[in-house]
């Protein structure tokens, strides 16, 4: 009887051996690597020359489609000012790059002088995709923007009327508002003001950064979506006063709460309305390392490994194509591309600066490590 009492006792311990052995075995690894459909850029500043020779390398080896900003100086407020910096890009898309494999969408920056005329011209040039509504002051290179909503009324139905998209910038300009309040004020008074006055107008409510911006978002119809960009899926405000003042994390709109940067993701992951646009935007360091110091991330250099990021920590890296190859092009009306990208696990040391001009600029998370690496395009 003693014997097989010791028997079961030792069966006993060794299944509950196993079993915690079991429970604190870690989990499998992720996947080493995955496949996407060519990704696409729905919001990028490249600058002008003499930048284009450091900025276009970069969003044309990354991206099929880029959606090009407008607010250079001076803007881009006429078709023929957007074909003629469309010109000035392609001239400065790298050799290893295919033919046709990289495609700048144009905008016109949108003035309170903007005319229907004006607006009938971007539709028929074929190549000017969007208006952007910046109201003036509200970020970088904004002070030719709208200052009068009634103004700009006329070239509005216009767009309504043709199907080109509306590119809004939603932050308040009233300087009793407070920084980390104004989308929630513009997207309370104005975004219902335009939507109700053109309710079939296509809105793209660009780089939204706010629980409140979503909840818009998502209550709209189906001609209103957004962009969301690299830095507010990964950060919350903490890190642009981790340690002191960090000012490559500083942009327009501001970063916000952790539980605003968690409804981003899972927006990011769960809804068709969002996709991506970086929202990339490079200053030189002695703008950046300054007082007062220019708004603006720039992640072109690795901005699809920062999306990859943030959805893998949220366990939603199967949703990553449909956000940053598939949803974008679905709401501009464009074919979906057929060629296929490469993510792999890799660490790489991101480089501390790059060329920008005749300076520098400093990439966001510069210096440290990535964990991702999106591998060259197919030929």
């Amino acid at each position: 009887q003693e014997s097989a009492r010791r028997s079961v006792v030792r069966g006993l311990l060794r299944s509950a051996l196993q079993g915690a052995m079991t429970a604190e075995a870690p989990p499998p690894p992720a996947a080493e690597g995955l496949t996407i459909l060519q990704p696409d850029d729905y919001h990028h500043h490249l600058r002008d020359e003499p930048y284009l020779e450091h900025t276009v390398p970069f969003a044309a080896r990354a991206f099929h489609r880029l959606l090009v900003m407008p607010n250079l100086v001076p803007p881009v407020t006429t078709t023929v000012m957007a074909l003629e910096y469309r010109e000035r890009i392609l001239k400065r898309v790298p050799a290893d790059v295919p033919e046709g494999s990289f495609v700048p969408l144009m905008t016109l920056y949108l003035t309170d002088n903007t005319t229907p005329e004006d607006i009938a011209l971007a539709k028929v040039s074929g190549h000017v995709y969007a208006v952007k509504l910046y109201p003036a002051g509200a970020t970088t290179n904004s002070d030719f923007g709208v200052t009068s909503y009634e103004k700009i009324m006329p070239a509005l139905s216009k767009m309504e009327e043709l199907g080109i998209l509306l590119l809004v910038h939603g932050e308040s300009t009233d300087q009793s508002v407070d920084i980390f309040e104004r989308e929630q004020s513009f997207y309370t008074s104005t975004m219902p003001m335009i939507i109700k006055q053109c309710p079939k107008l296509r809105v793209v409510c660009e780089h939204v950064t706010s629980a409140f911006g979503v909840d818009f978002v998502l209550a709209q119809g189906p001609n209103v979506s957004a962009t969301i960009t690299a830095h507010h899926l990964l950060y919350n405000r903490n890190v642009i006063f981790k340690g002191g003042i960090n000012p490559h994390f500083y942009c327009l709109p501001i970063l916000k709460t952790e539980v605003d940067r968690r409804k981003l993701v899972e927006a990011a992951i769960s809804s068709s309305k969002f996709f991506l646009g970086t929202d990339s935007a490079p200053h030189a360091i002695s703008r950046k390392e300054c007082c007062p110091g220019c708004a603006g991330c720039f992640t072109a250099h690795m901005a699809i490994e920062l999306v990859a990021e943030a959805f893998e920590a949220e366990g939603g890296l199967d949703a990553l194509e449909d956000f940053v190859s598939t949803r974008g092009a679905a709401f501009y009306g464009l074919p979906q591309t057929t060629k296929r990208r490469t993510l792999t696990r890799e660490a790489w040391k991101i480089p501390k600066d790059y060329p920008f001009g005749d300076q520098t600029v400093v990439p966001l998370r510069g210096g440290e490590t990535a964990r991702w690496k999106l591998c060259e395009r197919e030929a």
